[in-house]
């Protein structure tokens, strides 16, 4: 490292404390500005928390099965929502904690407040206890988010139009929710709620749930969802939203009319990017009000960089940690671009998903036209012994290299499966190599092999080289 700079980061979420770590990490000094908890939204009112309570709804439909498997139980199964709360809140509250730790151990200064640009080198630091002060640094890192958007069709209230912040509190469960957005929040709050016992509507302008997911795997959420009752209106938005005592009225812009008890709100994020002295110092935005940086996470303006959900790239906390890194690693000297070939995601719906890279349907659009190797999980052993046989797997390979353009799971432990994949297309593995490795048995993890086999019609356990996925 040629020197020791002093970094000041503006945003404490998966991009920023991560940075900082990283930072500190590396022999800088490190100063990192937070106006509320440790960890961000995804920590503390996005990805942990929904996956703390998911986890109990997939343990509940797990016990529905029960008694196939040989296993009895006393009493009526319930599930009890202040209790789930309660584990939640201590599940989050440990993490915080524990990063809370992470920066004191590895020396990085936290201050409780608002941070802003006074110029390129100076931070305005308006402290939680009303204490204000000035910080030089030799770098800033703008770490500070995404929001919660404010649409005037849905006025927020946070009892009956809710986010998904106070949906992860369950301070009751309504009869009747309406879930407006079928993307991944929407579709794993759908399972939550369904789950509890809701009657779960939900809309979605584009044609199709997860619209952004291969079609095969949005055909199997899809499915999966009227399976466990929820209504689905796609290709429409919502027209009207009207009130009367504890009711409200919706009218759907394809005519559809009915009542709802609740309204969760899932259309997207805002940058957080106001307040924080932008304009002041030159710094440009996009063309949706992100903040325009590099590969290096460098903004226009040299040693102030950028990272996570406000420069709008895949607003993903994994990223956003990624991306943490390398702008560490630049300002310390050490010249690093990020790489947003690879990015596993998954989503956390009954059944989850897991994937990477492109789908069937983009190669093609890009004028590939991509082998495809399907395997379904009813093929699998493991599968059987678990008792839960919903799902598969995708691969997309190159038709020329035989290099896996992308992957896509639906299934037990899809989200963790896809991390093969994901690592194959990092190396640049073909699907043959893949198909070729020795994978353990019975394990969920063979899916992935019968899929990377059958890109070439030889998969063991297909009796034919394509099946429908709904067969």
């Amino acid at each position: 490292m040629a020197f020791s700079p002093h970094i000041v980061i503006i945003g404490a979420g998966p991009g920023g404390y991560v940075a900082a770590i990283r930072a500190s990490q590396l022999g800088a000094r490190v100063t990192i500005v937070e106006n509320q908890a440790l960890g961000g939204v995804c920590l503390n009112w996005g990805c942990i928390p929904s996956k703390a309570l998911l986890s109990v709804i997939d343990l509940g439909e797990k016990l529905t099965k029960a008694d196939d498997l040989g296993l009895t139980f006393s009493g009526p199964m319930a599930f009890k929502p202040m209790q789930m709360v309660a584990r939640k809140n201590r599940v989050v509250s440990g993490l915080v904690n524990g990063i809370a730790t992470l920066l004191k151990v590895w020396g990085v200064t936290h201050i409780q407040g608002t941070g802003s640009l006074v110029t390129d080198r100076i931070v305005e630091v308006q402290r939680l206890d009303g204490a204000a002060e000035s910080i030089k640094a030799d770098a800033v890192i703008l770490a500070t988010g995404s929001s919660w958007p404010n649409l005037p069709l849905f006025p927020i209230d946070g009892t009956t139009i809710i986010t998904s912040k106070e949906a992860l509190e369950i301070k009751r469960i309504p009869e009747r929710l309406l879930i407006v957005g079928g993307g991944l929040e929407g579709c794993e709050f759908a399972s939550l709620y369904g789950g509890l016992g809701s009657k779960v509507s939900i809309v979605e302008m584009l044609p199709r749930l997860l619209p952004l997911e291969d079609e095969e795997v949005s055909s199997l959420i899809e499915r999966e969802m009227r399976k466990r009752k929820v209504e689905l209106y796609t290709g429409t938005k919502v027209e009207k939203v009207s009130k009367s005592g504890t009711v409200i009225s919706v009218k759907l812009e394809n005519g559809v009319f009915f009542e709802t008890d609740m309204i969760l709100v899932s259309i997207g994020r805002r940058f957080n990017t106001q307040g924080l002295g932008l304009e002041r110092v030159g710094v440009q935005l996009g063309d949706r009000g992100e903040i325009a940086v590099n590969d290096h996470m460098e903004t226009n303006v040299p040693g102030v960089y950028s990272v996570g959900d406000v420069v709008g790239k895949a607003m993903l906390a994994h990223v956003a940690s990624a991306q943490g890194k390398v702008a560490v690693e630049n300002i310390v000297g050490n010249k690093q671009a990020i790489d947003y070939r690879v990015i596993p995601a998954g989503i956390f719906t009954l059944p989850e998903v897991g994937r990477v890279g492109f789908t069937e349907q983009e190669t093609r659009q890009q004028g590939i036209e991509a082998k495809i190797g399907r395997f379904r999980f009813v093929g699998l052993g493991k599968s059987h012994a678990i008792g839960d046989t919903v799902g598969f797997a995708k691969v997309v390979v190159h038709p020329e290299t035989d290099m896996i353009l992308g992957a896509h799971l639906v299934g037990v432990n899809a989200a963790d499966l896809v991390h093969e994949a994901a690592l194959a297309m990092k190396t640049k593995a073909t699907a043959l190599q893949m198909a070729e490795m020795i994978h353990a048995h019975p394990t969920q993890a063979e899916v992935l092999m019968e899929a990377a086999e059958d890109v070439h019609g030889l998969a063991i356990h297909q009796a034919r080289k394509k099946l429908r996925l709904e067969d």
